[in-house]
């Protein structure tokens, strides 16, 4: 029997006025009705039977439009129990200007996508880019979750071998099923391709292909990334992926520039491991870090920019007024100038245990392989800064219990006022304040974590820690070339002037801001001495980058913004 139709994604409006009604239905399918199945309601509970009867027969319900003032059941509660049944619907407010309270308060409870103020005329301008760039996320997840991987990736779920190749795939955006080692089907796939436990992770192509514990190379030309540079030469080669290195991939590619990215692991860099950002200018509802790094991803490379994944950057030197860079395998790319954006990595975790446990129980970040399989588990997040914060809070929506571990005596010294009352808020999280690492132990993985207050040891049974400490900054590939401080940051502008001994200002002109003490070379980011270490912040530099590229090229002329 040929299978039936696929049902077209539901759009739902709900109103309780039937002139609203009628207006928001009539633009959502002028616009949408080709592509989505767009219905209303005239109350919340009509709604919720729809949204129920639609997720009884297995059919995808993309977008919820509601009203706040509806009698009986306001907006924000129609979404608060549609979200129950359809947790990945977009979710969004019709709000008058006196519902604005509600709608701010809705985000952070209900994760609200957006809130319109009405009347939204002309819907062109008000209404169609707020939803088409919700519905475009939903079609990203949905695709993602719907098509059958052709890639399958067999391994152990406490292995830091099969946790490092998850990562890769998933922070590329490369769909892929996972299949622990003893589930049925991945014995036979291990049997038909004469591999054992011994051989994990193994790596099972639609062409039927094993590829067995694949290094990040070999893994990155095998799925088809842009590993090797089009061009000898460049005007500006961004080293690092992060929000500073795409801010200036986008900058630098719609002005004008010859430009190359550079990224060892992948873009998005600490960033693009947060499962959302929730104070970045422009976005009140906030983004996951991986939603922006894709969006900066796609964007740079509309704009002509040209991207290298999974190569890493071993040196970098001067040839007369070009710079050259070299990559593993020894493969050289010149450049009129460089953007330095490696970004930092968290502090390794000194403690006993610890280190043999990593990748097997223990992370350094939180990545959605890790977090997504914490699902009423006893977890604990180690720092204290928002990156910590923010993941304790993701983590609490799936473990039992998550304990987060600060070593001063106050949350509020490093983390953000919004994410501190958050956390509070949330009974599934203890904060444990002046509390360190003392010992890691298990059998293979991490089954204990012993922790250590006031010099008072405690154990904990855990699944899962989760480490944010620290911000070691990724320049030892630079050696002596630059200047560079005490803990390993780079020095740039003008307080180049106060550095002595080789790395001295040798020029006339006084640095630019952000050049390092290689003239031609910049610096931007969390690895630049004394940054501010948010993602606005980043994005700034990137951006502010470039035109002090264009000045250098430019014989140092002034750039008019």
């Amino acid at each position: 029997m040929e299978p039936g139709p696929v049902p077209r994604p539901l759009i739902l409006a709900v109103d309780d006025d039937p002139a609203v009604g009628r207006a928001i239905e009539r633009d959502l399918k002028t616009r949408y009705g080709m592509r989505y199945r767009v219905l209303r309601a005239d109350s919340g509970e009509a709604g919720l039977a729809v949204v129920e009867q639609l997720v009884r027969r297995g059919e995808p319900v993309a977008l919820l439009v509601a009203d706040q003032r509806m009698p009986g059941m306001d907006g924000v509660e129609f979404l608060r129990r549609a979200l129950r049944m359809a947790p990945r619907a977009k979710r969004t407010l019709l709000t008058a200007y006196a519902d604005t309270e509600a709608a701010i308060l809705a985000i952070n409870e209900i994760r609200l996508d957006h809130y319109l103020m009405k009347p939204w005329s002309p819907p062109e301008d008000r209404l169609y880019p707020v939803l088409d760039d919700l519905l475009e996320d939903w079609e990203a997840d949905a695709a993602a979750r719907s098509a059958e991987p052709g890639l399958r990736l067999v391994g152990h779920r406490f292995s830091a071998r099969s946790h490092a190749t998850r990562d890769f795939l998933a922070r590329n955006g490369v769909p892929y099923r996972w299949l622990d080692r003893g589930d049925a089907e991945a014995i036979s796939l291990l049997a038909a391709a004469g591999r054992g436990d011994d051989d994990l992770p193994v790596l099972v192509f639609e062409d039927g292909e094993a590829m067995v514990r694949p290094d990040q190379a070999r893994l990155a030309a095998r799925i088809g990334l842009h590993t090797v540079a089009d061009l000898p030469f460049y005007d500006l080669v961004i080293l690092g992926g992060g929000p500073a290195g795409l801010a200036a991939a986008v900058y630098g590619a719609s002005e004008g520039l010859r430009t190359l990215l550079v990224e060892r692991h992948a873009t998005g860099g600490q960033a693009g491991q947060s499962s959302r950002i929730e104070n970045y200018l422009g976005f009140p509802t906030g983004l996951s870090g991986a939603d922006l790094a894709r969006r900066a991803t796609v964007q740079a490379r509309r704009l002509g920019a040209e991207m290298l994944t999974a190569r890493e950057v071993t040196s970098i030197r001067e040839n007369g007024p070009s710079r050259v860079i070299v990559l593993d395998g020894g493969e050289e790319i010149g450049a009129h100038s460089v953007l330095v954006a490696t970004g930092v990595h968290y502090a390794r975790l000194d403690a006993p245990g610890v280190e043999e446990l990593t990748g097997s129980g223990v992370y350094y970040g939180a990545s959605p392989a890790e977090a997504g399989e914490m699902e009423g588990e006893d977890v604990v997040v180690v720092g204290a800064a928002n990156s910590a914060g923010q993941a304790a809070i993701d983590l609490a929506s799936r473990a039992r219990r998550v304990t987060l571990l600060c070593r001063g005596p106050e949350l509020a010294r490093s983390m953000s006022h919004y994410l501190v009352e958050r956390i509070e808020s949330l009974p599934n999280i203890d904060v444990r304040t002046g509390t360190v690492v003392a010992g890691a132990s298990g059998d293979g993985r991490l089954e204990e974590l012993t922790i250590a207050t006031g010099g008072v040891e405690e154990r904990l049974a855990v699944a899962a820690a989760f480490v944010f400490i620290g911000a070691r900054p990724q320049t030892d590939w630079l050696g002596d070339v630059v200047a560079r401080d005490a803990a390993g940051f780079l020095v740039s502008g003008a307080s180049l002037q106060r550095v002595e001994g080789r790395h001295r200002w040798r020029l006339d002109r006084d640095p630019l801001p952000l050049e390092t003490s290689l003239p031609g070379v910049f610096v931007a980011g969390d690895v630049r001495d004394q940054s501010v270490k948010r993602v606005a912040s980043a994005v700034g530099e990137g951006s502010m980058a470039v035109q002090l590229v264009h000045q250098y090229l430019g014989g140092l002329a002034p750039v008019a913004s």
